[in-house]
């Protein structure tokens, strides 16, 4: 095995690609009793439209999220249950790019690592199953569209993109789900859910071989065809429209505001911009800066607010959201600031002072077995390893964040998602 040192972290990665083209990472932590392992496929709700053996599919959105719910079922029964029987606690995720299946346990882990990938390599369910499931997708996808969170978000991504495959929820909607049948599900496993197309991260105290020659045993010995992906034309710079209202039962306005940044192909650029973006957000709207404050005492925004950087194949952007009494007020404010950072520039003192605090936070969150797992496959999907960012972190300059800042924190690449309370009499 790869043996892969990251001493300005106190780190050890172990790394093998399997026969069959599992990449496989392992960090040993021998002082510990708990283990965790993540089974992830590149596979997730945007990924609708792929091609496979000279065929293309156009599937119904909510396809992955609807295939992680029926993953769990097995001949035998249900491996959820099976899995917290032996002690594991299990559980799995779809978001927009990919599917993770995870537990954690302190006793039979061999076992448990087992079963896991047993099950999430050999689909087995029944058209009856599938339809069953529909009515609980449907239940789950009926809560998630009166939370009005949600909706503000939703709303944002389709205010943001013109046609990318973002703007649609990866659960899909009541009626893109009634489409889905057993065939559906088959044809996606076996699009996505090839050990090719998969990663196992595994942290704790295991012997790294030992890891590989059970994934070897379980899985299939050879790869097979992977799917190419196709997420349609490339999305022009602005924002595909300026403001989207919604009413809903609010007891205050509440908002996501979003800047369109520049798409990164997969690899160290990603990873590189990932990081400036986190960083432009910290010196722009961090509680530290001078905008937050500013917002803060004029009472436009409170302690519900929160902003990230957000990347997926073929799109980037900002976004911030929180409570507030005028949206339209804070949108203005960020504009105004982000222009008078092109013309001052970021404090030096606040620079530093947030670069070591970023950098400070990113290395405490080391310490989570299920933060390594889980961010090492997602790197590893977007062409880089999760702990280069110790490397990268030293060599962003202040100038180059600023220059992320001006360049997309502009007019024509903003867009609003307000979210405010009904008018009386209206139902």
């Amino acid at each position: 095995m790869e043996k892969l040192e990251f001493a300005q972290v106190g780190e050890t990665m172990f790394h093998q690609k399997l026969e069959n083209g599992l990449n496989v990472f392992v960090f040993p932590k021998p002082d510990f009793q708990k283990g965790y392992a993540f089974f992830a496929t590149n596979y997730g709700g945007m990924d609708m439209r792929f091609c496979l053996d000279g065929e293309w599919h156009n599937t119904p959105a909510g396809v992955a999220h609807y295939l992680e719910h029926k993953m769990f079922d097995t001949e035998e029964g249900n491996a959820l249950q099976d899995l917290a029987a032996n002690g594991a606690s299990p559980n799995a995720f779809t978001s927009n790019d990919i599917t993770g299946y995870y537990f954690d346990s302190t006793e039979k882990f061999e076992e448990n690592l087992r079963i896991l990938l047993s099950f999430v390599s050999v689909p087995w369910f029944t058209q009856e199953s599938v339809d069953k499931e529909r009515g609980i997708i449907g239940q789950e996808i009926g809560m998630i569209e009166d939370d009005p969170h949600w909706k503000c978000y939703m709303n944002l991504m389709k205010a943001l993109f013109q046609h990318h495959p973002i703007r649609e929820s990866v659960a899909g909607s009541v009626e893109s789900i009634s489409k889905i049948t057993a065939d559906t599900l088959y044809a996606c496993h076996k699009a996505f859910y090839d050990p090719a197309n998969m990663v196992l991260c595994v942290a704790g105290p295991v012997e790294p071989e030992h890891i590989c020659a059970v994934a070897r045993e379980i899985l299939p010995k050879e790869a097979g065809p992977i799917a190419a992906k196709d997420y349609g034309e490339k999305e022009p710079p602005q924002a595909a429209q300026s403001l989207i209202e919604e009413r809903m039962e609010v007891s205050a306005p509440i908002f996501q505001l979003g800047w369109k940044g520049d798409a990164q192909k997969n690899g160290e650029d990603r990873l590189r911009q990932e990081l400036v973006g986190g960083l432009a957000l910290e010196v722009l709207l961090g509680n530290s800066s001078p905008l937050y404050a500013k917002l803060y005492w004029e009472g436009l925004i409170n302690q519900e607010f929160g902003y990230s950087y957000e990347s997926s194949l073929g799109c980037a952007f900002l976004a911030a959201d929180g409570e507030s009494k005028d949206p339209e007020a804070v949108r203005m404010a960020v504009a105004e600031e982000a222009a008078r950072i092109g013309r001052e520039g970021v404090d030096k003192q606040l620079w530093e002072r947030v670069k070591k605090g970023v950098y400070g936070n990113k290395v405490r969150g080391l310490n989570s077995f299920e933060n390594l797992c889980i961010g090492q496959a997602q790197a590893f999907f977007a062409g880089s390893n999760f702990l280069s960012f110790a490397g990268l972190f030293d060599s962003i300059t202040k100038e180059e964040t600023e220059e992320l800042i001006v360049n997309w924190v502009t007019e024509e690449r903003t867009a609003l998602s307000v979210v405010r309370a009904k008018e009386e009499g209206t139902q």
